[in-house]
């Protein structure tokens, strides 16, 4: 068996498997997806950086949130894209490890994000009166400083202990970028420290933050319950909507690529595959558009957007 070193070793991504030949055409839905996303992110950016009106704690993490979408969207987009138009299979190891530590790193940070939105809700809806007092601007800095370098320092062991394992013969990677799992599967070498260390990232991140995204929905519908008349009550709650949208679009892809890794072994080969490329492109293109949709103060910003640069043509 041959061993490569981690210097010189290199990994072959995969599209779709079973169909290559229609790439091409896979191509079309994929590009309209990644444009939706940048576009619909870097809008959402603009107008609550631009818009005084926003200048409020809400819409600073709606637009930590934009932030890290895009940047998930930018991580995978060279990788897929080229597999789609180019055929460009072959990654370096290096290049591989710094796309993983990215992908994982926005993935966590937008845990974090909805983590810290949930608490934006539970503060408005408890205690209204302090709510500009609690998240100052100083205070959603130190959240998003907090939310950055969480995600790096957890994630900086991982990658060195990648970098530490040897690689064999079969460097074939099952999806159109570098995941932490299927790199991991790939080596020759004694791996139980990484597969322990990868599972402790998975619940100290992802885990906790859901566990603590449903208790603050269970202190909100508490609080929501105690509002006296039933039209405050339901509009404290639909407040809430937009953010419930952005955790289920995010946590039931995720949880639906865990089940079809684990009890997908009959399915057709390009099913996880095509499931893991959507898991990642989902959130960033829907966020924009359920905020967009279900927020008055963010369509009035895009609308004043659109109509003052038509006063100017």
């Amino acid at each position: 068996m041959s061993v490569f070193h981690n210097s010189t070793s290199t990994f072959l991504l995969t599209g779709i498997p079973g169909l290559e030949w229609a790439h091409a055409w896979i191509s079309i839905p994929f590009c309209c997806l990644y444009l939706t996303a940048l576009s619909g992110n870097t809008l959402i950016l603009f107008v609550v950086l631009t818009e005084p009106s926003l200048h409020e704690p809400m819409y600073y993490f709606l637009s930590m949130l934009s932030t890290t979408d895009i940047g998930l969207s930018v991580s995978t987009l060279v990788t897929v894209l080229g597999i789609f138009w180019l055929n460009v299979r072959e990654i370096s190891f290096n290049a591989c490890l710094s796309q993983m530590f990215f992908i994982h790193l926005f993935t966590f940070m937008e845990s974090s994000v909805l983590l810290a939105m949930a608490f934006d809700r539970f503060v408005a809806i408890s205690n209204p009166l302090r709510y500009a007092t609690i998240l100052t601007h100083a205070r959603i800095a130190q959240i998003g400083l907090a939310v950055a370098t969480r995600g790096t320092v957890i994630l900086t062991p991982l990658v060195l202990l990648l970098k530490r394992l040897s690689f064999c013969h079969n460097h074939v990677l099952r999806h159109s970028y570098c995941f932490h799992p299927d790199v991991m599967k790939l080596s020759c070498s004694d791996t139980k420290i990484n597969s322990a260390f990868g599972l402790t990232v998975i619940i100290s991140t992802a885990g906790v933050d859901s566990f603590f995204i449903l208790l603050s929905y269970v202190l909100i519908i508490r609080s929501v319950l105690r509002i006296a008349s039933p039209v405050e009550r339901k509009k404290a709650f639909s407040t809430c909507i937009s953010h419930l949208c952005a955790v289920a679009i995010f946590y039931i892809p995720l949880i639906s690529l865990s089940f079809v890794h684990r009890f997908g072994k009959h399915a057709p080969p390009f099913v996880p595959t095509l499931i893991a490329n959507v898991y990642l492109l989902i959130p960033p293109v829907m966020n924009p558009i359920i905020y967009s949709v279900k927020t008055k103060q963010i369509q009035k910003a895009v609308l004043k957007l659109v109509c003052s640069k038509g006063t100017h043509i």
